[in-house]
């Protein structure tokens, strides 16, 4: 089916549901197709091929709402679907902060048909399931030609597209399509007890854009023989720099601190930190749904407001929630344009393409500037507390000495509270703004090392 027979689709279910008493409606239709291979060992060990299409309405009867989904769109699984959602929204208690966005917010069909053609999403390149084996037998091979590769935990390489389609009772009607690919390839080297797995991988919206298998087959096995005869060191507290591979997950966390739901709830430790300064100075923060081939880009979010880069930290300071219309109008504000949703469930607050911005040091200098610490490229659980920012994680890496990395050392524990983290973090300038979440390898000060 093509968008307008999607858009077409959901607009007359919202009109059947206004014609059978809702007040207020939505519909959104997704579609989805992947295909994927793993390869191990020489050997093809899986190859999966998934298509979905689901389409869900929302309906509101005064101040309730409900929600019904089917992934079958025959006109009588439709009707039951109208007929379920005004019965349920009957029935339930209601909800103050709930509606439609404000028509004003909503994209027209011009900006949206411009957006999409900026953000070049969609690559109409289908690998064949051979071609797909092919990558990723050439990466495990890569990674084999590694002198000290003993193993392979796996090579996989896949394929998938999508769309999505939205309509309002308000007027507004958007859709957008997308691809995505990806290849990984995880190395073990050495041999028996001593044996140590890393990994590389990289995923994509276009597909000449993905690094080489044989770059990330040679990554994984490099990495691997890296951390072979690791050693443990005592507790003490340190410097701690976090590769870029994992450094993102410190922006996880902010994400998830000032999510507009949380902050509503109570249940974030940065609840009461809008306005103040919380990364030291000169520290960007920025969410930028509008990136062209970002892997998280869209032209309008679940609710069919456009977005806008955003910066979340400017300079240091927390400037904005990250909010849906739900959050804002709760915490008497207006939405950022981040709304998340599926076809199953009511939107809520979610980032797009997050990336802390590069500092001005080389990640060179901020080992030399720090002396002795640890350089973690692994971390492990995921034991933070989101209340309180405490933060304590297993972690693997390498011990550094005289501002060089000088051996691996494993069986160790990383540990602060995010909100001193944060205060001490310095960013280095390698950041590659390839993921859902980028950021530069960066340097926290004062954290606790537990190991012997």
């Amino acid at each position: 089916m093509t968008q307008q027979n999607d858009l077409d689709l959901l607009a007359d279910l919202v009109g059947r549901a206004r014609a059978a008493g809702a007040d207020a409606a939505d519909a959104i239709l997704t579609e989805s197709l992947s295909s994927g291979v793993s390869w191990r060992m020489g050997k093809p060990e899986d190859v999966e091929r998934s298509e979905s299409r689901d389409v869900g309405l929302r309906v509101f009867v005064g101040q309730r709402q409900a929600l019904t989904s089917s992934s079958d769109t025959s006109p009588a699984a439709l009707a039951e679907l109208v007929e379920r959602g005004i019965a349920m929204a009957r029935a339930v208690p209601e909800d103050r902060w709930c509606g439609l966005a404000e028509p004003e917010l909503l994209g027209s069909a011009e900006e949206i048909a411009r957006l999409t053609a900026e953000l070049d999403l969609r690559d109409g390149a289908e690998p064949t399931t051979e071609e797909l084996i092919a990558m990723a037998r050439a990466a495990e091979e890569a990674a084999f030609a590694v002198d000290g590769v003993t193993k392979s935990d796996g090579a996989s390489a896949g394929f998938g597209s999508g769309r999505v389609a939205l309509a309002t009772s308000t007027g507004f009607a958007g859709g957008y399509a997308g691809s995505h690919y990806h290849l990984a390839m995880s190395a073990i080297a050495g041999e028996g007890l001593g044996m140590e797995r890393d990994s590389d991988y990289d995923a994509v919206r276009h597909l000449r854009n993905l690094d080489a298998a044989e770059q990330i087959g040679r990554t994984a096995g490099e990495r691997a023989v890296a951390r072979l005869k690791p050693r443990k060191v005592g507790s003490r507290k340190v410097p701690v720099v976090f590769d870029r591979r994992v450094a993102g997950s410190l922006l996880g966390h902010l994400a998830g601190a000032i999510n507009g739901q949380a902050v509503a709830r109570g249940t974030s430790f940065l609840r009461n930190r809008m306005g103040q300064r919380i990364f030291a100075e000169g520290i960007t923060v920025t969410d930028d749904p509008l990136r062209p081939r970002g892997l998280r880009s869209r032209p309008f979010d679940g609710e069919g407001v456009i977005g806008r880069s955003r910066d979340f930290i400017s300079d240091g300071v927390l400037t904005s929630w990250v909010l849906d219309c739900g959050s804002a109008r709760q915490l008497g504000l207006k939405t950022t344009g981040h709304a998340s949703r599926s076809a199953g469930g009511p939107p809520g607050p979610g980032l797009t393409n997050l990336a802390l911005n590069p500092g001005r040091r080389s990640v060179d200098e901020l080992l030399a500037e720090m002396g002795e610490g640890l350089y973690v490229t692994e971390l492990i659980g995921m034991g933070v507390n989101a209340v309180t920012g405490d933060y304590s994680r297993g972690a693997g890496g390498f011990w550094v000495e005289n501002g060089r990395k000088a051996y691996p050392v494993s069986e160790i524990t990383v540990a602060g509270n995010l909100k001193d983290m944060f205060q001490t973090l310095t960013p280095a300038d390698d950041l590659e703004r390839k993921r859902g979440i980028d950021s530069p390898t960066v340097r926290i000060d004062g954290m606790t090392v537990a190991g012997t």
